[in-house]
């Protein structure tokens, strides 16, 4: 008899632990699926917050971005004032596709579409570079091109920094810049934000009477009138360098330094 009990109440714990199981395993399920279409549900919100985000950034560095606007004030001021064009980063021309149907992330994974960059090549740090860029052409109320916002990026130290730069019709004179994106220390790396640091640059030249690059992020202060140096960064020497080797290799020739010659010729007059 007590062998009896014992295996009924083996039997009962068996089934105890079966259900505990089969439990554990439905709400695994349920929280899955519930996470799944989320994640689904929120994407087309996300990116929508993302395409907002970037046009906030380029009518930042543009000079356009007023306080207080609201989502609908930002998406009609960058369709009036903004023109997202595609360029050939190897002849420098602007081409006549659909810049919406374009994706770098994808790009960069085809090597038909990309470049793979030796490290002589490669000074920030990217590895690949694809063979086409997105840049934004910045108009003025009689629609002539004022302004042409480039995208940069490049190493830190600790994250890939992901910046717009504003550049005058001239193709070498900075109207602004804006660190969008960056992961480096607060307090130190991460002043690339910094309104003070960034407001260093307007005015400054990013090449030379030759269009070769030129900027210089200095270790300290830079020399009073120097039009080619801003001051790096204090206590964050690295990344000073990462923000430099991004100037060094976005505006050289493997960068937008074609775009920029086809530029200083007028490439813009039609643009």
């Amino acid at each position: 008899t007590l062998s009896g009990g014992k295996r009924v109440a083996e039997s009962k714990n068996n089934d105890s632990i079966g259900k505990t199981l089969l439990v554990v395993l439905v709400l695994c399920l349920v929280c899955s699926i519930v996470v799944a279409g989320s994640a689904v549900g929120l994407k087309p919100r996300q990116q929508e917050q993302r395409a907002l985000d970037k046009q906030r950034n380029i009518l930042a560095v543009a000079g356009l971005m007023q306080e207080g606007m609201s989502t609908d004030d930002v998406a009609e001021l960058f369709a009036e004032r903004i023109s997202a064009r595609l360029v050939d980063l190897k002849t420098g021309q602007l081409l006549d596709k659909d810049p919406t149907k374009f994706n770098q992330a994808l790009a960069l994974k085809d090597p038909e579409m990309s470049l793979t960059l030796e490290a002589s090549q490669d000074p920030a740090g990217i590895k690949r570079r694809s063979n086409l860029a997105e840049i934004y052409l910045v108009r003025d109320e009689q629609k002539r091109v004022q302004e042409v916002v480039l995208p940069i990026y490049g190493n830190g130290l600790w994250s890939m920094m992901y910046a717009f730069v504003a550049l005058d019709t001239d193709g070498r004179t900075v109207k602004g810049i804006t660190y969008y994106d960056q992961g480096e220390t607060p307090g130190l790396g991460g002043e690339v934000e910094n309104p003070n640091w960034r407001a260093q640059f307007v005015g400054k030249k990013v090449l030379d009477d030759n269009g070769l690059p030129a900027l210089k992020v200095m270790k300290g202060a830079a020399r009073p009138g120097d039009e080619y140096a801003v001051d790096g960064l204090s206590g964050a020497t690295l990344t000073s360098k990462g923000v430099q080797h991004s100037f060094d290799f976005w505006m050289g020739e493997l960068g937008f330094g074609p775009f920029l010659k086809n530029v200083r010729e007028g490439a813009l007059n039609n643009g």
